[in-house]
């Protein structure tokens, strides 16, 4: 029998509550007393993610028994059946829903005393939450669902906790080219931890969803890891996705940090991420887009390749050879299919009519992530953040009237996102400039700050009557790359 949970809940006790008798430091509570509080923790843990889902199989029921048969937590039961027809799993899945007292304890010590000892708990909870998800050959969605909320309920209770670091690293400006060459693959770099990767996900701005199917995608990518370290059977799941959505809503920031998080995994070997569009695959003559193709998948080997506006290579007369394209991306995702994870991106209605053209595309993308346009606060976010790294600030006043400026554009189609913040803002600045140059030796806070009457002085939406060119917005076929927001 795999003894992978036990060994698991063994660390937990050990681990937690070492912990624990370093949070009681200078009480009289007896040490045995602690080490007993950390097991019974792992158990409720244990059995609430067991019962997450509902299933409460063969597998994990053997496995919750070899762990703590020797810890007199189950009574009276021996086989699963005796688990099933008990109350000891029956609705424990509550139990994480909220944080439990042992985990609100060391909290409190830790903003007492600036210990870290609610994140040695937290460290330790996920990595016994995925080793029972992985008890089973390919866990449920409830469960990962479960993993997921629990670990955001504990992150949003570890005190002090340091902010993610610079989510847009190296994008700063807001914009991404997209790729018309391949590069030589960089050497690989260490690989980060998971953890840090995960946090720097929650600093993007907006993208709730898209932030949530990300961690569920790691939660099984971390369940099928430990099971394949055990020599256990995995699913071959396929990793290829399509990401959809307008320009600016993040797709390019997500896709490298993505690949950062598959190199962290060891599902990638190097983990840098190519970006190439249509340009960049299709030749003009006959026979040479599929070496194009080819010489653009060697150097996105080990990593993951994103082709922007795929759509485009549907597109075109019969003399044209972006359907050859599509055939030797195929071809060279089954060809590499262990070695690097290909992500299609573009808008949301085309992407899906390119999915369906070629059956090799609906086979191996069989995931897609919707990236919904940013509302008018998170526009403001990130105008501020673009204003900040530019050494501006916004008053209150010139806030309202830049969320109102962002209203008066439609959702859809073709809507700017953050490259639409971008525009206000360099549009802004200039109307700024306009009017300080009349002022006789303005101050620092005056060069610095934007009021509302430089933001009221950019057309808006309203008077672009139905073109979004101010917007930043773009039409499927005009070439531009995507145009990713600072985060």
């Amino acid at each position: 029998m795999d003894r992978g949970l036990a060994v698991a809940v063994e660390r937990f006790s050990n681990v937690v509550g070492t912990a624990l008798k370093e949070a009681a430091v200078g009480t009289s509570v007896d040490g045995a007393k602690l080490e007993r509080d950390a097991t019974v923790e792992a158990f409720n843990l244990t059995c609430a993610i067991i019962d997450a889902d509902g299933r409460h199989t063969d597998d994990e029921l053997w496995a919750l028994i070899a762990a703590f048969a020797t810890h007199d937590l189950l009574p009276g039961a021996a086989t699963p059946n005796d688990l099933r027809g008990s109350t000891l799993i029956a609705e424990k899945r509550s139990w994480i829903s909220e944080p439990s007292s042992l985990f609100m304890t060391l909290r409190q010590v830790d903003e007492r005393r600036n210990t870290v000892l609610a994140r040695t708990y937290y460290d330790e909870s996920m990595a016994l939450a995925h080793t029972v998800a992985s008890l089973d050959r390919y866990p449920s969605d409830d469960e990962l669902r479960a993993i997921v909320e629990f670990r955001k309920l504990l992150l949003d209770r570890i005190p002090s906790r340091k902010p993610a670091a610079a989510a847009a690293e190296g994008n700063s400006s807001g914009t991404t080219e997209a790729a018309t060459e391949a590069a030589p693959p960089p050497e690989p770099e260490p690989a980060e931890p998971l953890e840090d990767l995960l946090e720097e996900l929650d600093g993007l701005i907006g993208l709730d969803a898209v932030k949530e199917e990300v961690r569920l995608l790691s939660a099984l990518l971390q369940v099928q890891k430990l099971r394949a370290d055990r020599g256990l059977p995995v699913i071959d799941s396929n990793k290829h996705i399509v990401f959809s959505g307008n320009p600016g809503t993040g797709k390019t920031t997500v896709a490298r940090l993505l690949a950062r998080i598959y190199r962290s995994l060891e599902i990638v070997e190097r983990g840098h991420l190519t970006e190439v569009d249509r340009s960049g695959l299709v030749a003009g003559f006959v026979g040479q887009t599929a070496a194009k193709v080819a010489e653009v998948f060697e150097g996105a080997d080990g990593g993951v390749l994103l082709i922007d506006e795929a759509y485009s290579l549907i597109r075109g007369g019969e003399k044209d050879f972006g359907r050859e394209a599509i055939d030797a991306v195929v071809k060279q995702v089954e060809d590499r299919r262990d070695s690097m994870v290909v992500i299609l991106a573009g808008y949301p209605k085309e992407m899906a009519e390119l999915v369906a053209a070629n059956p090799g595309f609906s086979s191996r993308f069989p995931k897609t992530i919707n990236f919904p346009d940013y509302d008018n606060d998170e526009l403001l976010a990130i105008l501020k953040l673009i204003a900040g790294n530019g050494h501006y600030e916004l008053t209150d006043e010139a806030q309202e009237a830049a969320v109102a400026w962002f209203g008066t554009y439609e959702r859809g189609r073709g809507f700017g996102n953050g490259r639409l913040a971008r525009n206000l803002f360099e549009a802004a600045v200039a109307r700024h400039a306009t009017r300080l140059v009349k002022v006789d030796d303005p101050t620092d806070e005056e060069l610095t700050t934007l009021e509302v009457a430089d933001i009221a002085a950019v057309p808006s939406g309203q008077d672009d009557a139905g073109t979004n060119q101010d917007a930043g917005s773009a039409e499927p076929d005009d070439g531009e790359p995507e145009d990713d927001p600072p985060s």
